[in-house]
């Protein structure tokens, strides 16, 4: 049997750069820097993100409750250079027309105003969370409402709802929805024991190898991850997916993009204080069903990105080259001087969504994001990849080739904050608004909803 399976340069999650076997990979490749991806202790399930972890079902009586470790998004605009250093308000929906909440108790004049802040804040994420669980409850959700809502960052009682709904998983009515999980989570299942029902002998062998080598590398920093159960879990998932894609095959990093979806629906059948080994076996399948048919609703968007030769990843990159220049034409000429080649880092920021420049949490948060936008995942994306090159402009044009690559190799950037990353994708935001349909990048017109 023929594997459809491709190869990473590099082992571990350092290499950054697929190859099909047979290969076909651009010289420049070969050539690239690779660097240690470990993620920190802090992007695991039982880490410092805060804020409720019960499912969307038991906390529907507590809509006041969010997620602490959200933070109102802080957008900046631009000053005379790329780096934007002043705040804002981007965003779709036009932040700038963002109400401001009303202080909804009562104050004396001796409170210290730091403390009347600290109360504004409170109160607006309970009318965000307040937002979320009327659109989430309502017989026929409005989507492009909950698109909106959604860009600024969802609610951890109500994302993993959220989520099933702007990936097209699950219909926008409500009565219908418990069926469609009954029956997609039951084809899943099946799926799941026709291919393993003979046992591994009969699986295509250098596929299943290669998806044994590169689950106990997924997020190693993350406790979760490193449990055989869950182990076993990511194992079918990839496999499934990888089996009914031939076109397509598995590539090493399709192992990371699947996380998010893990992260966020077990945390919605996890009580404060629980662990991993509180989940029961049936609500694992649960979980497993439903990240399976959403990392292949996700892959499905951008599919060019895992074809032969990956020509998605090629032009989105040559795209990225050309937006980088319109912006920052210094930058642009000193790259350049330097022999910098963009696919030299560019290839795993787009193959990987960023995934191994940031934290798991900061991947979830970016994704809400991804999800609201049209195209997030396939467009967005690379204005997103432009946005964090930009960040360290003047820092480049200091640097020679080896620094660069280095630092853009490792960028600064998994100890990053979520109004951090919040920040990246305001200025991402401002990019698109200015540049999108640009003649000299993205060509064809506007993108169609998906």
């Amino acid at each position: 049997m023929s594997s459809n399976v491709r190869h990473t340069i590099g082992a571990g999650r350092g290499g950054g750069f697929w190859k099909r076997t047979p290969a076909y990979t651009p010289s420049i490749v070969d050539a690239a820097f690779s660097g240690s991806d470990a993620l920190d202790e802090k992007t695991i399930f039982g880490s410092k993100e805060q804020g409720s972890s019960s499912s969307f079902q038991q906390t529907k009586s507590k809509d006041a409750k969010v997620d602490e470790g959200m933070s109102t998004t802080q957008q900046l605009q631009p000053s005379s250079s790329p780096s934007l250093s002043e705040p804002s308000s981007l965003g779709p929906g036009s932040f700038e027309n963002q109400e401001k909440t009303p202080l909804h108790h009562t104050t004396q004049n001796h409170q210290p105003q730091q403390q009347l802040a600290v109360v504004s804040a409170s109160d607006k994420k309970t009318q965000t969370s307040s937002k979320f669980y009327s659109l989430l409850t309502a017989s026929n959700a409005d989507i492009e409402q909950l698109r909106k809502l959604s860009w600024k960052g969802i609610p951890a009682e109500c994302r993993a709802e959220a989520w099933r709904l702007l990936m097209g998983y699950i219909p926008i009515n409500r009565s219908r929805r418990a069926a469609t999980l009954q029956r997609k989570r039951k084809e899943y299942g099946d799926w799941r024991q026709q291919t393993f029902a003979k046992g591994e002998e009969a699986l295509d062998r250098t596929l299943w190898r290669q998806i044994r080598i590169d689950v106990p590398r997924t997020t190693p920093g993350s406790t979760v991850f490193q449990q055989a159960r869950m182990q076993r879990s990511l194992e079918r998932v990839l496999y499934c997916w990888a089996a009914r894609h031939p076109a397509s095959g598995y590539v090493q990093g399709i192992n990371d993009l699947v996380t998010p979806f893990y992260h966020v629906f077990l945390k919605e059948h996890m009580e404060p204080g629980q662990t991993f080994d509180d989940i029961s076996d049936s609500t694992l399948d649960s979980v497993e069903a439903d990240s399976f048919w959403c990392l292949t609703k996700l892959l499905d968007g951008i599919q060019d990105n895992y074809t032969h030769a990956q020509p998605g990843i090629q032009r989105q990159i040559v795209k990225m080259r050309e937006l980088v220049a319109r912006i920052d034409s210094k930058l642009a000429v000193h790259l350049d001087a330097e022999n910098i080649e963009f696919i030299q880092f560019a290839f795993r920021w787009i193959n990987c969504l960023l995934m191994r420049e940031v934290s798991l949490e900061n991947t979830v948060r970016m994704w809400d994001t991804y999800l609201a936008e049209d195209q997030g995942f396939a467009k967005f994306h690379i204005y997103v990849c432009a946005a964090l090159l930009l960040k360290w402009s003047a820092d480049l044009r200091a640097m020679d080739f080896q620094q660069i690559m280095i630092f853009l190799q490792r960028p600064p950037t998994l100890s990053w904050s979520t109004k951090e990353i919040e920040i990246l994708l305001s200025e991402a935001y401002m990019y698109k608004c200015l540049y999108d349909d640009s003649p000299s990048h993205y060509s064809g017109g506007r993108p169609q909803a998906g």
